[in-house]
């Protein structure tokens, strides 16, 4: 009896040990990991999307809560001459092999898409995957708000076989489309001289 009691305070002084360092870890790199995706994943994306600006969207990002929610997004802001011209923001939603991440860029002056990005995805190799390739995500550049693939009677071409993935993308896109319209207030005032 003295002995399993004797394992049982090891095994928990082991796993509470293990819990901690885990923890620790998660912070110590939480702040790298970020670093990391905003300069390998997010900013190409962001530069593919918005064009034409001389500030650094990812130093200047911003959160910016969503009304009515408590959810809060980051937006990634093109200026140009003091004047902000456009934002990007990431959504995602779930393709064939999970979620597929779109950078959606909006133009300030008009209501429309200046570009999307695709920033994550798990996609089948040479099929689901090909939602990336440049023949599907310039079909975005200056689209009007109004994102549906042909078969369900829009003008976004799907990829031949990679129809999950296609349709994950431009609900991505309507998300964040949803998202711009609601947030879309806050962004006039948001990158003011001097905030």
């Amino acid at each position: 009896m003295k002995e399993a009691i004797r394992m049982i305070v090891v095994l928990t002084f082991f796993c509470g040990l293990s819990a901690v360092t885990l923890a620790g870890l998660k912070d110590a790199t939480g702040n790298r990991i970020e670093e990391q995706v905003l300069t390998y994943v997010q900013g190409p994306a962001i530069e593919h999307v918005l064009g034409g600006f001389d500030n650094s969207p990812v130093k200047d990002r911003k959160k910016i809560t969503i009304p009515g929610t408590k959810q809060q997004v980051t937006v990634f802001p093109a200026i140009k001459d003091g004047r902000l011209v456009a934002i990007a923001l990431e959504t995602s939603s779930k393709g064939f092999g999970g979620d597929v991440g779109v950078m959606v860029g909006f133009n300030m002056d008009g209501n429309n898409l200046s570009g999307i990005g695709i920033t994550t995805m798990k996609e089948t190799p040479g099929i689901g995957a090909r939602v990336a390739g440049h023949g599907f995500t310039n079909q975005f550049r200056n689209h009007p708000f109004s994102v549906e693939l042909k078969s369900k009677g829009g003008n976004v071409d799907a990829i031949a076989g990679a129809t999950i993935s296609s349709t994950a993308s431009v609900e991505a896109v309507k998300k964040a489309i949803n998202i711009f319209g609601s947030i879309q207030p806050q962004l006039k005032t948001a990158w003011k001289q001097g905030s």
